[in-house]
């Protein structure tokens, strides 16, 4: 497979990299096995300074960071700063809040299990496989990294093969702190070694952010070799607007939703489902709004939507998008490629969806949105869990029975009332039905690859 950086805004390939020989793959997770050894000897006050630093150095390099982002996969300059800061607000959050997360949990009354005192404590697994996507070659990482690093586990990363300048510099950032060499290693490969790792008894576990084939199929590697793993899988979330729903505030907000990352974000609003009493209205706003965007050069600050990250992924939008236009969908704005060089697309809206189009259960990722009229609540929530997928949610109301209602009745990893879903260092994110399993960021998200070890005192 090759691995290369192409800009996405002009299709053009800047480097081309090696991938790692099955010798210098063997090394690196020796090397990470060596790491965790030496990093059960430290402290959480020694890898609260390391993980710092980390966030210092990442912070002093901002600029470089986003402009490299920018080249590798496209998103605007302003997300790729706003992503680099994001990753250090989370690293200095887990050095803060580690050793209160993992420590010893006591049973309140130890007499009841006959003993005098029995407590669960924590601890690390080792060397975790890190299966990361491009849509944020940061961010994604530095979730997992920052607590499991914390917790005193080590880990492995195969990246994604377009973001190879982002996978080497998470290779070397944590060492450039302090933390033992080898503490978070890169393999620069294809998918073809990813069944070996699974197999490698230094490999204690596994996390993937990606697509629900690639899950299913690491999920699988992981079950067969029994290692824990957290899977962050696809997402076609819905964006539920009532009739109280302050329609400005809601639409704003909906393009912000559909239209970050360039519509590559997995927990970003796709379809939205809105009441018929406030359709009109929403749906005037919203393609007012969405026609208005500056789609651009990415690297250009007033710049709102860039490319999308790979020739494919404009490819599999356009499809979508023509799917449901040749079976009778309207489309409200957008639909097609704009005429300029690099793999981009018009922002979108699609209306008149029904069932059998492709666009109604297939996640869109990238600038294209999806609108539903219906005329209650219970309609609304059928058609929000309708997909196999339930990552996250959006719900705009301000009636407290609407509020219970959904909050209940959306099977989704979380539900964001009154504004956009964004993943928080403080707040666990995961999914479930085909969104996956497992959480990050929280407590839960560091504690996913730890050993509940009980310990029971006569």
């Amino acid at each position: 497979m090759a691995i290369a950086v192409v800009n996405p805004a002009t299709g053009e390939t800047v480097e081309t990299f090696v991938e790692h020989t099955p010798e210098e793959i063997e090394a690196r997770v020796e090397k990470a096995q060596k790491a965790f050894e030496a990093l059960t000897k430290t402290s959480y006050a020694d890898r609260a300074v390391w993980m710092k630093k980390a966030a210092d150095i990442m912070e002093s390099e901002l600029s470089d960071l986003a402009k490299m982002m920018v080249i590798e996969m496209g998103k605007p300059i302003t997300q790729a700063e706003a992503e680099v800061l994001k990753c250090a607000k989370n690293m200095r959050f887990y050095a803060d809040n580690a050793e209160k997360f993992l420590a010893d949990e006591p049973l309140e009354d130890p007499g009841s299990v006959n003993a005098s005192s029995a407590y669960l404590h924590y601890q690390p697994l080792g060397v975790v496989l890190a299966i990361m996507p491009w849509n944020y070659p940061l961010w994604q990482v530095i979730r997992f990294a920052a607590p499991a690093l914390m917790a005193g586990n080590t880990g492995v990363l195969k990246h994604a093969s377009n973001v190879p300048h982002s996978a080497l510099y998470l290779d070397t950032v944590f060492t450039r702190a302090g933390f033992p060499d080898g503490s978070f290693t890169t393999i620069l490969s294809g998918s073809g070694p990813i069944a070996g790792l699974m197999e490698d008894r230094r490999i204690k576990a596994v996390t993937l952010t990606g697509s629900e084939p690639a899950g299913r199929a690491v999920a699988a590697q992981a079950g067969a070799n029994i290692k824990p793993a957290v899977m962050e899988l696809g997402g076609s979330d819905a964006y539920i607007v009532m009739p109280s729903a302050d329609l400005d505030k809601a639409t704003t907000t909906a393009v912000n939703a559909r239209i970050s990352n360039n519509g590559q974000s997995c927990i970003a609003g796709k379809r939205f489902v809105v009441h018929q009493d406030v359709y009109d209205a929403f749906v005037e706003l919203f393609v007012s709004k969405m026609s208005a965007l500056v789609v651009g050069d990415p690297l250009n600050p007033e710049t709102q939507v860039g490319p999308l990250a790979t020739e494919r992924g404009r490819q599999e939008i356009a499809d979508l998008v023509d799917d449901a236009r040749s079976h009778g969908a309207q489309i409200l704005t957008g639909g097609s490629a704009p005429d300029m060089p690099g793999w981009f697309y018009q922002p979108t809206i699609v209306a008149g969806l029904k069932p059998g189009m492709r666009l109604v259960m297939e996640e869109a990722f990238g600038p294209v949105a999806s609108v539903y009229k219906v005329s209650s609540r219970d309609e609304a929530a059928a058609i929000a869990n309708q997909t196999t997928f339930g990552l996250s949610s959006a719900l705009w109301t301000e009636d407290d029975d609407d509020t219970e209602f959904f909050i209940k009745n959306i099977e989704a990893g979380a539900v964001f009332i009154n504004g956009m879903t964004i993943s928080y260092p403080e707040l666990p994110f995961g999914g479930v039905k085909d969104s996956g399993f497992g959480r990050e960021l929280g407590a839960p998200g560091i504690r996913e690859f730890c050993n509940f070890k009980t310990v029971w005192k006569a």
